[in-house]
C-alpha cells in the first residue's frame, strides 16, 4: 500500500471490518453521496454590487451556497481578479450573478464570466437580471448601432462547460424578440417579475378595484397576456412639436386604483405624465410597477407619495425589484417605493 501510494497509485481498499477503514462498498456509497450533493447544489458567485441579492438567494434555497471572488485593481486601473478555491469547482454547478448597470464594471465581470466555465465545472449559468441595452434593439436610420445585439453576441460566446452551453437568466427583457439575438452558444431563459407584483396586488384591501394601465402600446404588447381577467387601461404617446404627450387610448380609470406597469423606468417622465392623466380622468389612486428601476442621476426623487391624498397628490405605491442593486439600496424605506426581491425566483431558476 505505501509503495503504491509513493508511485501515485491508489492503495487497495481494506476488507470489511478493518478498524478505521472504509470497505469498497462503503467508499463507493460515500462517493455517491458526495456526488449527489454536488449534483443537486449550486455554487453562486456574484459581482460586488450584487452581494445583498446573492445573500438573499442563498438564504432562500439550501441548495445554493456562495463563492468568493477577490475584486482588486492593478495600478493602471485594470482588474486584478482571483476566484477563491478554484480547484474545488470541478464538477459543481456554478452560477454568476451579474449587474451591468454601469459600463465601467462590465469588463471585469465578463472576465469572470468567461473564466468560470473553463474550470471544469459541471454546468454554468449567468444570472443577469437586467439586460441594460435592451432598449437599443432596433435602428430607425442607417448608422445607428443596436447595442442590444452587441451584448447578446458577446454573451453568446461564453465558453461551453462540461454540461454544455451556458444558461442565461434575464428578467423582463425589453422586447421578447431579443431572444433571437443570442447564438447557439448560450441558452436564454426569460423570467418575469410580474408574479411578484400580482402577489402584492392580491394582498391589497382594494384588490377587487384595481386596474392595470400601460404607458404605451409597447408595454401593452409586452405584458397584457400576464393580466388576464383584470381591467386594463392603455395610454399612448403622441408628438406635439418637440413634446411627447400622453393620452388615454382606451379604458376608464374612474374610481379605480390604477397600477401602471412597464419593464423599466429611466427619468420617469412618462410615468409621471401617466399619473397626471389618470388622476385627471378620475382615478382614485395611482401606483406603478417596473421590474428595473434604472433612475439615472437619482431621478427617483421626482416621484412623490400621495400620503393618502389620492391620485392627484402622487403615487400610492411604486413597486420595483432589486434587479438594479444600487437603485434598490437608494430607495429602500423611501415612500412611495417598495422593493420586491427576485431572490426566490432566481433560486428557482438555478434548480438543477
Amino acid at each position: 500500500g505505501a509503495g503504491a501510494a509513493r508511485r501515485g497509485m491508489a492503495a487497495p481498499a481494506a476488507v470489511a471490518g478493518s478498524p478505521g477503514r472504509l470497505t469498497v462498498r462503503e467508499l463507493s456509497q460515500e462517493r455517491g453521496r458526495q456526488g449527489q450533493r454536488v449534483k443537486d447544489s449550486c455554487l453562486l458567485f456574484y459581482s460586488q454590487d450584487c452581494e445583498p441579492l446573492a445573500q438573499r438567494v442563498a438564504a432562500s434555497s439550501p441548495k445554493v451556497s456562495l463563492g468568493n471572488i477577490q475584486w482588486k485593481k492593478f495600478a493602471d486601473g485594470f482588474p486584478n481578479l482571483f476566484i477563491e478555491d478554484a480547484e474545488a469547482l470541478r464538477n459543481h454547478h456554478v452560477a454568476f450573478l451579474a449587474s451591468f448597470h454601469d459600463p465601467a464594471i462590465i469588463f471585469e465581470q465578463l472576465s469572470i464570466i468567461f473564466a468560470l466555465p473553463r474550470m471544469f465545472v459541471g454546468s454554468f449559468t449567468l444570472v443577469l437580471p437586467f439586460f441594460p441595452t435592451g432598449t437599443a434593439e432596433r435602428i430607425d436610420s442607417e448608422g445607428e448601432v443596436p447595442t442590444a445585439v452587441t451584448l447578446a453576441r458577446i454573451l453568446s460566446h461564453i465558453p461551453i462547460s462540461r454540461g454544455g452551453p451556458a444558461g442565461l437568466v434575464v428578467f423582463d427583457i425589453h422586447a421578447l424578440q431579443e431572444r433571437f439575438y443570442f447564438g447557439d452558444g448560450v441558452l436564454p431563459l426569460f423570467e418575469s417579475g410580474i408574479p411578484l407584483l400580482k402577489a402584492e396586488l392580491a394582498a391589497q384591501e382594494d384588490a377587487d378595484n384595481i386596474a392595470i394601465a400601460y404607458p404605451d402600446e409597447g408595454a401593452w404588447k409586452r405584458f397584457h397576456t400576464l393580466f388576464k381577467g383584470v381591467e386594463e387601461i392603455v395610454c399612448t404617446k403622441v408628438r406635439d412639436g418637440d413634446k411627447r404627450i400622453v393620452r388615454l387610448k382606451e379604458g376608464d380609470p374612474t374610481g379605480k386604483h390604477v397600477v401602471i406597469v412597464d419593464d423599466l423606468v429611466q427619468s420617469g417622465g412618462t410615468l409621471i405624465e401617466c399619473q397626471k392623466l389618470l388622476a385627471s380622468q378620475g382615478a382614485a389612486h395611482v401606483s406603478a410597477y417596473v421590474t428595473h428601476g434604472v433612475f439615472p442621476q437619482q431621478s427617483y426623487q421626482r416621484f412623490q407619495p400621495d400620503n393618502g391624498g389620492g391620485a392627484r397628490e402622487g403615487f400610492k405605491y411604486f413597486w420595483l425589484t432589486d434587479s438594479c442593486p444600487q437603485t434598490a439600496a437608494a430607495v429602500e424605506g423611501l415612500k412611495p417605493f417598495k422593493v420586491l426581491t427576485l431572490a426566490d425566483r432566481i433560486a428557482a431558476a438555478l434548480e438543477i
